[in-house]
């Protein structure tokens, strides 16, 4: 929801920074992996109780997450770079509610049912834009992208948001988390609805 209205604020100085990382011969795999590797490891500290560890982890992961798209508009857009971004998202989105599971059993239950709803998000997403592929259709609403964003209620920076709001209130994730969840279910429904417009014929 509010990814496309934070972008013109965003993307300019992640692309000088971008362009300065080209410039040095940084790739923009290399960055995507090393942003693996860090929600990797927020989710491994989150699950230890380390949640200030996980939240500087969180912030280092997403601000990696935003420079690997600026380096490759800076060199080139690749399919497996775009492959590489998508995988290294959701491994992201899935160790954080994961590791606030194993980090108490309280929070197991919530983090299955977001976990599973983040899930359902990341199937309608992907069927989206497989869809919009075989139609040829485009936006540039996200900036450019490797393939078709669709917008909707619940996206990158309001799990980012909850993400954060997890790590400084752990002792609410239960009910952040199961209201996240409900907000993702709707996400789904909205792009629901926007495909039967857009593919019904």
């Amino acid at each position: 929801m509010l990814d496309a209205r934070l972008r013109p604020l965003i993307d300019p100085p992640l692309n000088a920074v971008g362009r300065t990382l080209a410039e040095l011969g940084v790739t923009a795999n290399a960055i995507s992996a090393i942003g693996i590797a860090l929600g990797i490891g927020a989710g491994v500290a989150l699950a230890q109780g380390q949640f200030a560890i996980g939240l500087v982890l969180i912030i280092v992961n997403r601000l990696l997450d935003g420079l690997d798209g600026a380096v490759a508009r800076a060199t080139q857009l690749s399919d497996f770079g775009g492959y590489l971004d998508i995988v290294g998202d959701f491994v992201f989105y899935l160790a954080v509610p994961l590791g606030f599971g194993l980090a108490d059993p309280a929070n197991l239950k919530p983090a299955m049912a977001l976990l599973a709803c983040f899930g359902l998000t990341g199937t309608s997403f992907l069927a989206f834009a497989t869809m919009a592929a075989k139609r040829g259709l485009e936006t540039s609403a996200h900036g450019r992208k490797s393939f078709f964003y669709n917008t909707g209620l619940a996206e990158g920076t309001e799990t980012i948001i909850v993400f954060i709001a997890f790590c400084l209130f752990p002792a609410h994730f239960p009910i952040i988390a199961l209201a996240y969840a409900g907000l993702c279910i709707l996400t789904v429904i909205q792009r629901t609805a926007v495909a039967w417009v857009t593919f019904r014929n």
